[in-house]
């Protein structure tokens, strides 16, 4: 791997970026009547290298939309390089001061990326479903998961797909497992990620993220789903 490709890696994965702004709605306002909709994740959810309306929860709330599904911009609490603990920790310092209509969680891809212990990810992926419930006004109806996508077939896993494949599928076997305790829905978009691999047009212009056209097949996955959980 070149050196520039590390140094994108370690400042995109490894390191924090800006994080998404959870927009306050004003009370009364027609934000404010409409299903409130959280969230939760890291880079993917924050939607690292495309535009605001190219994040898939943007998109999802546009299609729930045209589905007869209105919901509020969706107030996303996410950052580039995030892990589970990162994303606790974040909650623990501010968290959400109302509960919401629809709450999403995805969350891993720095744990795998970061060599962290899949039991240690069990465990605060746990925490984080339960947090979630807790904001879905303590109902694991109104929660959905997404999988952890695979970044290896992106330019930066050249040289190591199949290992980093292999590790996904192991860190989503856990999140899925953790979601079935707690009968939350968990939505497969991983092999859709995979579909990326000598696709440059899915792939964002930092080589290691996804584009817009990415999350909208992501969106086009979890619609029928989400449709019902509301």
């Amino acid at each position: 791997m070149k050196l520039y490709q590390i140094l994108i890696i370690l400042c995109t994965l490894a390191c924090g970026g800006n994080e998404s702004p959870v927009p306050s709605v004003p009370a009364g306002s027609e934000e404010s009547v409409r299903p409130q909709y959280l969230a939760l994740g890291d880079s993917y959810t924050i939607g690292q290298s495309v535009s605001t309306d190219e994040r898939w929860p943007v998109i999802l709330a546009e299609e729930l939309k045209r589905n007869g599904k209105p919901v509020a911009t969706p107030q996303i609490i996410a950052r580039t390089g995030w892990t589970t603990r990162n994303l606790l920790d974040a909650l623990e310092e501010s968290p959400p001061a109302q509960t919401y209509d629809l709450v999403s969680l995805l969350i891993g891809v720095n744990n795998q990326y970061q060599g962290r212990n899949k039991e240690e990810y069990r465990i605060e992926f746990r925490q984080l479903l339960l947090k979630s419930i807790a904001y879905a006004g303590n109902d694991a109806g109104n929660v959905f998961v997404l999988s952890i996508p695979d970044w290896g077939v992106t330019a930066m896993g050249e040289g190591n797909r199949e290992h980093i494949a292999a590790e996904i599928n192991d860190f989503n076997a856990i999140a899925k497992d953790e979601c079935s305790k707690l009968k939350i829905t968990f939505i497969d978009i991983t092999d859709i990620s995979r579909k990326a691999l000598n696709n440059p047009s899915m792939i964002a212009g930092d080589q290691l993220h996804f584009s817009g056209k990415m999350y909208r097949l992501w969106v086009n996955e979890a619609l029928p789903q989400v449709k019902q959980l509301f």
